[in-house]
């Protein structure tokens, strides 16, 4: 037999056609036999059956999931307190060290400011080379003591017992001895300069009645600085010299008002700074108030300082009128 294929004819034995066509006959009889009600209400129930154990592994995966999920969260939780106790003793041990190194910066520069009062000593350290880097990290300290203080803590009066305050209170006292000799004011006037900008600065940053050991310190330095000719120029050319000292003058503390008082008197009395500053604020009707209302201190020392203040800036008025009519 010849069959039409889609490319050709295709022969197919009678033979087979006829196998075929009693297969296909057997399939039609036994068919429906096999595929009764009762095998699809079977395999119905078997879908049924496959659905409902679906449904139940999917609340089973979903009840594992939220068991992981709170099983997670609670490991977070005790990660986060682990780390939180972590980093708490982490900064008690920080905390720990810093005590150590300001108890130890205390007491090594506790033994600096008593040596230092001897000049032999300074004059030892000078000869030795090293004042220089100490007077770098003595500038360094003193400018990251004044900004690690907020404004609140700034106008203050400070923990006189604080290791820190200590510290930083003798690394002043230190500076202070070393500008008292006259080689260590040589050095401070021509290579600390940084130094003296930062005692300045550090002037400047503290409120009124806050830190007056300190003050008192930093201004007997500059003191002792401006007794060289070169230091007291140096000194005299920072523009923010006067204001600071304006600014001092009203200070709560009565030594602070008289070493400024004597810093005032060191430019006054040098003929080759003075002059310069003869139209600044140095005669400004303010300052001459200020000082005048020393006067009446109760502090005799204080008082005096200011009766000669006084006189030199009456002097120094003289000057100033002399020589707008060019007389000589």
């Amino acid at each position: 037999l010849l069959f039409f294929r889609g490319d050709g004819f295709v022969i197919v034995r009678k033979r087979d056609l006829e196998k075929l066509t009693t297969e296909v006959m057997q399939l039609r009889e036994f068919l429906p036999r096999v595929l009764n009600r009762d095998l699809i209400q079977m395999l119905h129930k078997v879908t049924e059956h496959h659905a409902r154990e679906q449904e139940q592994l999917r609340q089973e995966c979903l009840h594992l999931q939220s068991r992981l999920d709170a099983a997670q969260n609670v490991c977070q939780k005790e990660k986060e307190l682990l780390l939180r106790e972590q980093l708490w003793q982490s900064g008690a041990d920080l905390q720990q060290q810093a005590d150590f190194c300001s108890g130890l910066g205390s007491a090594a520069c506790g033994l600096l400011w008593s040596c230092s009062a001897r000049e032999d000593t300074v004059t030892q350290w000078l000869s030795d080379g090293k004042l220089q880097s100490f007077l770098g990290l003595a500038a360094q300290t003193l400018e990251s003591f004044v900004k690690s203080l907020d404004d609140e803590v700034k106008t203050q009066i400070e923990d006189h017992n604080s290791q820190e305050h200590q510290f930083v209170l003798a690394l002043a006292g230190t500076i202070t001895n070393i500008a008292a000799v006259a080689s260590g004011r040589d050095v401070l006037s021509g290579s600390a300069h940084v130094l003296l900008d930062t005692l300045m600065k550090m002037l400047e940053l503290m409120k009124p009645g806050a830190f007056p050991k300190l003050k008192v310190l930093m201004l007997m330095a500059l003191y002792n600085v401006s007794i060289s000719v070169k230091g007291l120029k140096y000194i005299s050319e920072n523009p923010g010299l006067l204001p600071l000292i304006w600014t001092l003058l009203d200070d709560r503390d009565w030594e602070v008002c008289l070493h400024s008082l004597r810093l005032l008197q060191s430019v006054l009395l040098e003929e080759e700074v003075a002059p310069l500053l003869v139209g600044s604020s140095l005669l400004h009707p303010d300052v001459r108030a200020r000082v005048s209302k020393l006067t009446s201190s109760a502090q005799a020392s204080l008082r005096l300082a200011a009766q000669q203040t006084l006189e030199d800036l009456q002097a120094l008025q003289q000057v100033k009128i002399s020589s707008s009519l060019g007389w000589s």
